[in-house]
């Protein structure tokens, strides 16, 4: 009798290779459905016809366009009006000064101005690249209610010793100081004249030979209580300064006064209003200004300001169709009987699941990145035509937005395929999704919640996510309502991402568990 031979043994790994021909075959069945490709495409356009819309109005304050907000040397939009008594610095030198007296007004009465002092009134000593709004810059200053500081070029605040923080009088003046060596600049602070201490270093590269070197005073708006909540009141600020000691080569005669800049209208300041000026006192000089050296924040002091944000509010309807697409991956073969064969086809169920997840995530990554590339420069040449600035942001804040709003919808769509997975009923799932991220996120930016109700829903349901589109920081030294009204969420960019994805990875642990344990 002779013996039946063995089947070959083979090394290969069982199923190698196999998951590509699960990911084709998902791939293949996604783009012969219709359906789900005019949905992606339809996703497109409606994100992109919801911005333009909501974009489209004028504004009737400047019906033949607008310029665009003054850049920073970060590539921010910035504020840079002020009232500069100066001179030009030629090559390194110092400039020091005494500051006796900072006070305010705001003028909530055009006859009778109301006594006050915004927290970040500023008066001091300025280096400035040039009279140029924009350009950079470093200053040694007191302020309205946060002592002496050092700012330079418009984002970097750097706080005074501890002991400097009250308000200066003739009884406890204070004393500042800025030097010049080559393109670095040093701050120094003083109680007496005679003590100093270093305060911070500015390296500002590419300074000019000849800065404009002087006395400024500016004053953002004040905070104020309304009947309809947080306002902001237009404010200016009046600075007492000593004898002004100069060291170094200086090109001499009079001192030039001038009003750098006009209000962006974004600091609600005074100075649309009122003029600066400037008159000799005791030796020294009476210096009175208003508007802001700050970054552009958002808020209601720059409600005619429009940001990347305002183009992508169609975002969240596009995230709708997505999400429905989505569970419709899976929910469509549960009702129509065809999961059975699908398995069938790729018996390692956890793996099927996967393959959908990247082409149903890839899609709406696709339909994320292109809808914003195309809504963002769209959105801003349509607003300034309009007369609407528009906040300027660095390159790499709108890339993160861009490419934010990609993952934005992947991560949701993701989401949507796991609960559907789970649930197994289309219209369930994609109401579970809908109400645990769009309902949150359509709640707290709408100002229907108290702010608190509102920080507290974009922390821990998945509408975290909408962080990522975040184009606006948040700075210590500007005052502003830092609410997710104003578009400002409670959690970083990447950080409320990482909410939503964490979502979206539980729900797929959970939907590959049941995949594999039911009876299809």
């Amino acid at each position: 009798m002779t013996a039946t031979s063995a089947p070959p043994r083979t090394t290969a790994r069982p199923g190698r290779g196999g998951f590509g021909r699960v990911l084709h075959a998902e791939w293949t069945k996604f783009r012969t459905v219709w359906g789900w490709v005019w949905s992606a495409v339809g996703a497109v356009l409606v994100i992109c016809l919801v911005g333009l819309l909501a974009t489209a109005a004028d504004n009737k304050a400047a019906p033949n366009g607008s310029s665009a907000l003054p850049v920073g040397p970060g590539g921010q939009a910035v504020n840079d009006s002020f009232y500069f008594v100066h001179q030009k610095l030629r090559g390194d030198g110092s400039i020091t000064v005494s500051v006796s007296s900072l006070t305010g007004v705001v003028p909530t009465n055009p006859d009778d101005g109301t006594s006050g002092l915004a927290p970040w009134a500023k008066a001091g000593v300025i280096v400035k690249d040039s009279l140029d709004q924009g350009s950079s810059y470093a200053a040694m200053m007191v302020t309205g209610s946060h002592g002496v500081r050092m700012q330079y070029d418009y984002t970097h605040d750097i706080a005074g010793t501890a002991g400097a923080t009250g308000a200066v009088s003739e009884e406890a003046p204070r004393w500042l100081r800025l030097r010049r060596t080559g393109d670095t600049l040093t701050g120094y602070q003083s109680a007496d004249g005679s003590r100093w201490t270093q305060v911070g270093r500015a390296d500002l590269s590419g300074l000019s030979a000849t800065p404009e070197v002087g006395l400024f005073v500016t004053s953002p708006s004040v905070e104020e209580e309304t009947g309809t909540g947080t306002g902001f009141a237009p404010a200016a600020a009046t600075g007492t300064f000593g004898q002004v000691t100069l060291g170094g080569r200086w090109t001499g005669g009079a001192w030039a006064s001038d009003q750098v800049g006009r209000d962006a209208g974004t600091s609600a300041s005074y100075s649309r209003d009122t003029r600066g000026g400037a008159t000799p006192s005791g030796g020294g000089f009476e210096v009175t200004g208003a508007g802001d050296i700050a970054p552009v924040v958002g808020g209601p002091a720059t409600s005619g300001v429009r940001t990347i944000e305002n183009f992508l509010v169609g975002a969240f309807a596009g995230l709708i169709i997505m999400v429905v697409v989505g569970a419709g991956c899976i929910t469509v073969e549960y009702r129509r009987g065809l999961i059975a064969l699908t398995l069938a086809a790729g018996p390692r169920r956890g793996r099927v699941l996967v393959a959908k997840g990247l082409v149903v995530g890839s899609v709406a990554f696709l339909v994320g990145v292109v809808s914003a590339a195309v809504m963002v420069p769209l959105g801003r040449q349509r607003s300034e035509a309009g007369g609407f600035p528009v906040l300027t942001v660095p390159t790499a804040t709108g890339l993160r937005v861009v490419v934010g709003t990609g993952l934005l919808l992947a991560a949701a769509s993701v989401l949507a395929l796991a609960v559907g997975a789970i649930l197994r009923r289309g219209v369930v799932a994609v109401t579970v999704v809908v109400v645990g991220m769009v309902l949150p996120y359509l709640l707290a930016t709408a100002s229907v919640l108290p702010d608190e109700a509102s920080r507290w829903l974009l922390r821990v349901t998945p509408a975290a996510g909408f962080a990522i589109q975040q184009s606006v920081e948040r700075y210590d030294q500007v005052v502003t309502v830092y609410a997710p009204s104003s578009g400002y969420f409670p959690l970083a960019p990447w950080t409320g991402l990482a909410v939503l994805c964490a979502y979206a990875a539980a729900s797929f642990a959970a939907a590959v568990v049941l995949l594999r344990r039911r009876d299809v």
